[in-house]
């Protein structure tokens, strides 16, 4: 694969191995770019910033609909691209390339519906006679840094609404994935998108995104991935807008009037989905003492069903990790917890970079499992004497992602609504569920700012005030 810049695909002279996380195969290579191919790409972009803000709305609207048809004609290209280079199951690969045709279908419809407002300023004495509105108008160059989990729908969730809001895009893909983000690019480009207003640089994420960081021509930046990171990012942004889609350790309350058999069916799919490497999955589970110990059981049978292994084979329901380092990181979170008192219910063994898909019971607030986001297939399970206490423990996190509860108890579940701090809240289902429609991101060093198309396009557009002097 080469990478694109500059209205044209590149080589260069370094390259870098994409490979399968389950046996190390070579699946391509793409290019190893340098800050100078940064400069070089906002040198053109700036161009295109031009060409997009002069783009007629209908044309946006078609150019994003047109790539979402084609994405529905490689759908099953496109799955098997997903998981081969980021390691997800093929049913989960499916789901996503369809996930990601709606976010560029839900991006035209922003587009559409991206208007300003008239403002009454006859409200106020000085402003009898004169007539007021608003303006939205594009920020000029946005900046995509995207993380390897969602290889395709999360590229998805910033170009398009960059692209709908009339903007012109610099795209930092993953280094572990990023050939669905090339692919895409290739789609956009062959759905009309003008050739001056994407680029797409493939590299090392420390070095780019420095000088993504460095250029003041960049006005908007987007990223989503480690909290560390997005603090660097957000301090060295200077002047421009961001918004920071970052980690969390999402905490499940289970109290006792709960469908505990519900309850363990939904969190074998919300805490191991993608061997557990999403934002969202579920981590902690904070249950009460009536419903501990069938809880436990519940989760033990469903959990031991769970087959790991080669992503591409018939039958398994959880791929590795996206590299054998971070399967031999979550093998010694699970070891120290074990040694500080949890006690491991089933799973937690290692080959290679799959880790099997692991229980623990007597999981202390203390334990690294339940202060830090694991990224891993594993749950932890504690016991809370209330729903106080276990609402307490929801919110004794840095972390504000995402939460849940189960309860048929209508005022406790909106208690949970009310007071755990945290930017997406489920009632009745695990952490782990997003719609592209609605207003995605978080609370405390989860970040800020909203994902979802008709959200994010306000937040990559800017605000200009018009008055009439009558």
């Amino acid at each position: 694969m080469k990478m694109f810049l500059q209205g044209r695909w590149q080589e260069r002279g370094t390259v870098a191995e994409v490979v399968h996380p389950y046996d190390g195969a070579v699946l391509d290579t793409v290019p190893v770019g340098v800050p100078a191919d940064i400069t070089a790409a906002l040198d053109c972009l700036e161009q295109g910033a031009a060409v997009m803000r002069a783009l007629p709305t209908h044309r946006r609207v078609e150019i994003l609909r047109r790539t979402a048809q084609l994405m529905a004609e490689l759908q099953e290209d496109l799955a098997r691209l997903i998981s081969r280079e980021e390691g997800k199951v093929l049913a989960e690969g499916r789901i996503e390339a369809g996930r990601a045709m709606e976010t560029l279908d839900l991006s035209a419809d922003a587009a559409r519906d991206l208007h300003g407002e008239t403002v009454p300023l006859d409200a106020t004495s000085g402003g009898v006679g004169k007539l007021g509105f608003t303006l939205r108008v594009p920020c000029g160059i946005v900046a995509a840094i995207t993380p390897f989990n969602f290889p395709l729908n999360l590229v998805a969730h910033k170009i398009g609404p960059a692209i709908a809001g009339g903007n012109a895009v610099l795209l930092k893909p993953a280094s572990d994935t990023p050939l669905s983000a090339l692919k895409l690019v290739e789609l956009l480009l062959e759905a009309g998108l003008p050739e001056e207003a994407i680029a797409c640089v493939t590299g090392p994420g420390g070095e780019l995104g420095e000088a993504i960081c460095a250029d003041a021509r960049v006005r908007k930046i987007s990223f989503t991935g480690s909290a560390e990171v997005g603090e660097a990012i957000t301090r060295a942004a200077g002047l421009k807008r961001v918004t920071m889609e970052l980690g969390s350790n999402s905490p499940v309350i289970v109290l006792d009037d709960a469908d505990v058999a519900k309850v363990a069916r939904t969190l074998a799919v919300t805490g191991y989905a993608n061997a557990g490497q999403v934002c969202i999955s579920s981590q902690r589970v904070i249950a009460t003492p009536g419903v501990h110990v069938d809880l436990l059981d519940a989760l033990r049978t469903e959990v031991q069903q769970l087959v790991a292994g080669d992503p591409l084979a018939e039958g398994t329901q959880v791929g590795p990790l996206i590299r054998e380092r971070d399967a031999a990181r979550v093998e010694t979170w699970l070891g120290e917890a074990v040694m500080q008192g949890a006690e491991l219910l089933c799973g937690g063994s290692r080959d290679g970079s799959v880790v099997q898909p692991a229980l623990l019971a007597n999981v202390a607030p203390e334990m690294k499992l339940s202060c830090e986001e694991l990224f891993g297939p594993a749950l932890g399970v504690t016991v809370a004497p209330d729903v106080e206490a276990a609402i307490a423990l929801a919110n004794e996190t840095r972390f504000g992602l995402s939460a849940a509860v189960f309860t048929q108890d209508i005022d406790r579940a909106m208690r949970f609504a009310r007071e755990v701090d945290s930017g997406n809240l489920h009632i009745n289902f695990g952490t782990a569920w997003r719609a592209e429609i609605m207003p995605y991101g978080g609370l405390k060093d989860s970040g800020f700012g909203k994902e979802g198309p008709r959200y994010a396009v306000q937040e990559m557009t800017e605000s200009k005030m018009v008055v009439i002097h009558g």
